[in-house]
Parts: structure tokens; C-alpha cells; sequence
């Protein structure tokens, strides 16, 4: 199914004519209208008459984060305060938050990307959807909110928390979709589970959006196993917007809205850019946001770019799920070590549960990584030689593809920290020593 056919299918070099046609307006109207970006280009060297085709992208400066917060609260705004209809926040980790402002348009856009999305998955009309993203500040819950009521769903907007009550509703209101983090959605299943609820038996629930956080193929395995739907993965940034892109029902590859949206992929170090098929850090232009434009944005977020077209008929350009974020790799004794090549290899071994911690540590100059992982209660045993040889087979699956050593933890379920929002899973105890 598709929401809007003339785009999704457009021509690949219709589509490229019509992304350079956006992006020169895009560059013209912020060289002469915005102090940042007029400075930053003249900084570079660049005016907006040296781009003569797209692959002159690569021309223009990059923008980061940093950015953003030096700009804080409206620097980086392009509109007047009184063409802005709404404001979200993103708080990061450190320094000061991300304000991301939106004109009418910018809302249209986002919601008809959403349309997109959620129509490619097969959500319609005949959907109820459970919105169990955060409301308010954060950009998810709204985000899907105004996407399925798009496409005619009828919108739950149950928001995070409460996950008892969230479970009543999704049962009495025959909730078919729902919209919410990967670790919420184990969450919910565990809270099942133990108040004697059976997804397949007791919901209608048939699909799952979910996204926010980096999440495995495993993960997604695991899901569905538990609750017998069909789960997609969906991307998207405070900055960019929020939620906006999906998978289709093919599932090989998140489809990024061309016309809306402009990606490539470089090296993390050198900023070169990199083909299709190379996995490196993902860079945003958003072509036709108004409140607060994006040019060359580097969002950190490692992935690698699909070239082939997609069997579902759809000509935009696809990404590969995410593997993680630049800033989000840990060294550790010199090696580098992702948290999703972590759950990548958990998710394998059939006696781990579904939720785990890493944490990391240091004692005198060297690094040290312990893995807590919760044991499903079928593989405990009564014999310490099982439990210990079950911890060794973890530790050396971790060694051979990580090529790092790692101390395992066994943990009883339930005993480790859930999460209603994005999951934290690593503590990284270096920084506070």
C-alpha cells in the first residue's frame, strides 16, 4: 500500500532533480536571509552559486550538535516567533538542550512522512494504535499521534507508565498497533507475563513501531516470538523532527522520504564521504523545514546506505537498521566495543533473557567490562557447576566476537532495571573517577 504513489515511486532521477531544486532554494534563502548559516558558508568557502548539481552537498560545512546548543534557545531559527506553532525539547546527556521549533508546514511535513511510513507497514484506517511514546517535551508520542490519525487510525495516546492500565486498555479497546520503545515493549511483555496476560490469547494486537533507541535483529525476534505481531523499526531525530521513517512490510531496509529528506554516509573520522554498502556515520539535510533548517547535520547514528531498489516498489533511498552512535562506543583496553555487538551476541545464546547491563569500569590503568545478563527461569539450575559453566559459555561467545575478555554476571529475571522510555544500559563508572 502507499500513502502518496507519485512520490514514493517517483523516478530516481525525477527524484534527484527535485532534491537539488529544494536544496539550492534551501542554500539561497539561508546565505542571504540567516546570519549562522551565511557565516558558516562564508567560513567554509562556499557560496551558494558552486552547487551546480547534488553531489555538491559535499561542498557545504557540516553542522553538529554544538551547533545547536551555541545557538540556544533561537539562534538557529530561520521564521519569526510568530510563524512557530510548537516547540520540543531534546535534553542530551550533557551541556545544554536541543530546541527544535516548528512552522505549520514543518508539522505537515513531519505528519505526511508518517502517513507514508505507517501506510507501508500496513496500518490504516481500520487500526486502533496505542501511543505508549512519550507526550509532551519529547517528540515521539505526538509525532506518531498526528501520523496515525493521518492515515484514519483511531489514536490511543496512552503515553509511558502505568503499564498494568496500558495493558487493560490495549485489551478492552482491541488495540491493533502499537508505538513505543523496544524496551518498553519487552517491558510490557514481562508485565504480562506475570499478571497471566497472553498477547496471542488475550490482544489484537498484530504490530509494533518501535524505535528510539538502538535495537538488534534479535531483539526484533524475540519480540515477536513473545507476542505474535510483526514488529518494524522506526528512525528519526529530535533535530531531523522527530519519528519519521520506517520500514516497509518487505522489512530490508528503513525508507527515508527523499523529497523530504537528503542522506549520506562518511567516515566518522575524516568525513569522507562513503558509497553504498559502507558503513559509516549518517549526515541529514533536512530540504524543506522551515522553522529550523539542517544542512549536512551529523547526527552520529552509524548505518550504511541501501542502493537496490526495494521489492515493494518504492524508489527512496533505504538505511540499514542502526548499529549504534559514533559517540556511543566504549574503548575499552583498545578496542572498541558497541553496545548493540553486545546484545547482538546476548540475544544469541537461547538461555539469556531479555535484558541486560553493561558496565564498565577501571582498576588502577586498567579497563574492565561486566556484563549482567538476566537467565530465563527454565535455564537456572540447582547445580553451581551448570551455572558456572552457562557463565563461561557466555563469556566466551562475548570473547569470540568482540575479541574482548568480560566478566558475566548472571542475574535472576526481573531483578534488572526496566525501562518506560529509551534504555540505559551501560554505566560507564571511568568518567566519575
Amino acid at each position: 500500500m502507499y500513502w502518496n504513489r507519485k512520490i514514493e515511486c517517483m523516478p530516481r532521477e525525477e527524484l534527484k532533480e527535485l532534491q537539488f531544486t529544494r536544496l539550492k532554494t534551501l542554500v539561497d534563502n539561508l546565505y542571504s536571509n540567516n546570519r549562522f548559516y551565511h557565516d558558516k558558508m562564508k567560513a567554509a568557502g562556499v557560496l551558494p552559486g558552486d552547487l551546480t548539481r547534488m553531489e555538491d552537498i559535499s561542498k557545504l560545512p557540516f553542522m553538529h550538535k554544538q551547533d545547536l546548543r551555541d545557538n540556544y534557545p533561537a539562534g538557529m531559527f530561520t521564521v519569526p516567533a510568530t510563524d512557530m506553532v510548537r516547540y520540543h525539547v531534546s535534553s542530551g546527556t550533557t551541556g545544554k538542550p536541543t530546541l527544535v521549533g516548528y512552522t505549520k508546514n514543518d508539522l505537515d511535513y513531519w505528519t505526511e512522512a508518517l502517513a507514508r511510513s505507517l501506510t507501508s507497514i500496513g496500518i490504516t484506517a481500520d487500526d486502533t494504535m496505542q501511543v505508549s511514546y512519550g507526550y509532551g517535551l519529547f517528540t515521539g508520542g505526538l509525532g506518531l499521534h498526528y501520523g496515525a490519525e493521518r492515515v484514519g487510525a483511531t489514536v490511543l495516546p496512552s503515553g509511558t507508565g502505568s503499564t498494568e492500565r496500558q495493558l487493560e486498555l490495549m485489551i478492552d479497546l482491541g488495540v491493533t498497533a502499537i508505538a513505543c520503545t523496544p524496551s518498553y515493549m519487552i517491558h510490557m511483555i514481562d508485565v504480562a507475563d506475570r499478571i497471566g496476560v497472553d498477547f496471542r490469547r488475550d490482544t489484537k494486537l498484530r504490530r509494533a513501531v518501535l524505535g528510539a533507541e538502538p535495537w538488534t535483529e534479535g531483539m526484533r525476534q524475540r519480540i515477536e516470538i513473545r507476542a505474535g505481531i510483526q514488529a518494524y523499526d522506526i528512525y528519526g531525530t529530535s533535530e531531523m523532527a522527530g519519528p519519521m521513517f520506517t520500514e516497509c512490510e518487505e522489512r530490508k531496509g528503513i525508507h527515508v522520504s527523499g523529497d523530504l529528506a537528503y542522506v549520506e554516509i562518511i567516515d566518522p573520522e575524516t568525513g569522507e564521504s562513503l558509497g553504498p554498502g559502507q558503513k559509516g556515520e549518517m549526515v541529514v539535510t533536512m530540504l524543506t523545514k522551515e522553522a529550523m533548517p539542517l544542512i549536512r547535520y551529523r547526527i552520529r547514528d552509524l548505518t550504511t546506505l541501501m542502493d537496490e531498489e526495494c521489492e515493494c516498489g518504492r524508489t527512496s533511498p533505504r538505511i540499514e537498521r542502526i548499529s549504534g552512535r559514533s559517540d556511543d562506543m566504549l574503548i575499552i583496553r583498545g578496542i572498541n566495543v558497541f553496545p548493540s555487538q553486545i546484545e547482538y551476541t546476548l540475544m544469541r545464546i537461547p538461555e539469556v533473557g531479555d535484558q541486560y547491563m553493561i558496565l564498565v569500569d577501571r582498576e588502577g590503568a586498567l579497563d574492565t567490562m561486566t556484563i549482567q545478563v538476566e537467565i530465563r527461569n527454565e535455564a537456572f539450575s540447582d547445580r553451581v557447576e551448570d551455572m558456572i559453566s552457562l557463565k563461561r559459555r557466555i563469556e566466551s561467545e562475548i570473547k569470540k566476537y568482540l575479541n574482548i575478555g568480560a566478566n558475566v554476571e548472571l542475574k535472576d529475571q526481573g531483578s534488572l532495571p526496566r525501562f518506560e522510555g529509551k534504555a540505559k544500559r551501560v554505566v560507564d563508572r571511568r568518567i566519575m573517577t
